[in-house]
């Protein structure tokens, strides 16, 4: 394939330029992940996740780049000489080829996830202790425990999942521009830099913050699992939702903010999530919420997609983008019925800082 290694240089020459960036990041701010776990403010909070994810980019970097390059490899052909099976055959290996490079990943990217776990419940257990003065102890309980090994595994099933889509969405892709080349009569090198294109853009390129969602994701459950396990040492009964009130906050955030929920029920519900091992059963055990707008009145509803189907949360009579402003919203769900579709509890949204506090 014309081109292919220089190609796959200049890969390699951003991915390595990427790692040193964020290593340089870090040296500035003098701040491994471990000591950036300062989640009472929504600035540590903020800095916790992206160093978590410039970690994940550096474990996994070097795989996404080898994947493009495999693959590409294996689609070096003469595509008017090949007969459909052999097509569909070509493709098939060239999707097998980046799953053998990236499947190095979900061993790369659990030591970051796990450290960053442990750290995630003693920043929280500390700030239980001194920022909520819950009678606690320092050390680990075995709920703790169980968040760690939880949050850890679980993470990795979701990106183990996310790469293994985004490989079958380059297969069609791929399959797509082979036979559209053909139809138009392209030649080698013409459908080689569209199927390297492709490639970069499903396994290397991706949405510009993944890897902050997946590390916002991640801090903001174990947060929540971290919380409810000291508000049940310290004997709490109820916690409240705590939004960030600010320009960013979203709607479901604003909508959430101040109710009141059973730690009880929490840690049942964490109980049923811990034993699921499927990214989509704890996908609706844990679903992310949603918008839409009514037909009829225009107005923005808020919903969500679980294990019970849909269920329609609330409309936003008065949308805010401001500080220290709730809005207006009309309920369309009981307080009860939120914990029964899985958000007792935060992340509700991708990047979501909202937080709870202990009701004494």
């Amino acid at each position: 394939m014309c081109g292919t290694s220089a190609s796959a240089d200049r890969l390699l020459l951003v991915h390595e330029a990427r790692v040193a960036a964020d290593e340089l990041v870090q040296r500035f701010l003098r701040l491994p992940v471990a000591k950036a776990m300062n989640l009472r403010t929504r600035a540590g909070f903020d800095r916790a996740v992206a160093l978590l994810a410039a970690q994940l980019r550096r474990a996994t970097g070097r795989a996404d780049v080898d994947a493009v390059r495999e693959a590409v490899a294996v689609l070096d052909v003469d595509w008017a000489r090949t007969t459909a099976a052999e097509r569909r055959r070509l493709v098939s290996e060239a999707m097998a080829a980046a799953g053998r490079a990236t499947a190095i990943v979900p061993a790369r990217i659990e030591a970051p996830f796990n450290h960053a776990a442990r750290e995630v419940v003693a920043a929280t257990r500390t700030d239980a202790r001194r920022g909520q003065r819950l009678a606690i102890g320092a050390e680990f309980n075995a709920v703790d425990r169980r968040v760690v090994a939880h949050v850890t595994s679980s993470q990795g099933n979701f990106v183990r999942d996310e790469y293994g889509r985004r490989i079958e969405g380059f297969g069609e892709e791929a399959r797509r521009i082979v036979a559209a080349g053909l139809e138009e009569g392209l030649g080698r090198d013409d459908i080689a830099e569209a199927l390297e294109q492709a490639a970069r853009a499903a396994l290397v390129d991706r949405a510009p913050f993944y890897w902050e969602t997946v590390s916002a994701s991640f801090i903001a459950q174990g947060r929540s699992y971290a919380q409810m396990s000291s508000y049940a040492e310290a004997g709490i009964r109820q916690y409240r939702i705590e939004a960030v009130l600010d320009e960013q906050t979203t709607n479901i955030c604003r909508y959430l903010h101040g109710k009141t929920f059973s730690v009880a029920d929490a840690l049942r519900r964490f109980d049923r999530i811990e034993a699921l091992e499927d990214p989509e059963a704890i996908k609706q055990a844990m679903p992310w919420v949603r918008e839409t707008t009514d037909p009829e009145t225009g107005r923005t509803r808020l919903y969500v997609n679980g294990g019970s189907g849909r269920t329609e949360l609330a409309e936003v009579s008065r949308s805010v983008g401001a500080r220290d402003d709730r809005g207006d919203f009309r309920a369309l769900a009981s307080d009860s019925a939120l914990n029964e579709v899985g958000i007792g509890f935060p992340p509700y949204h991708g990047l979501c800082r909202t937080t709870t506090l202990a009701v004494v």
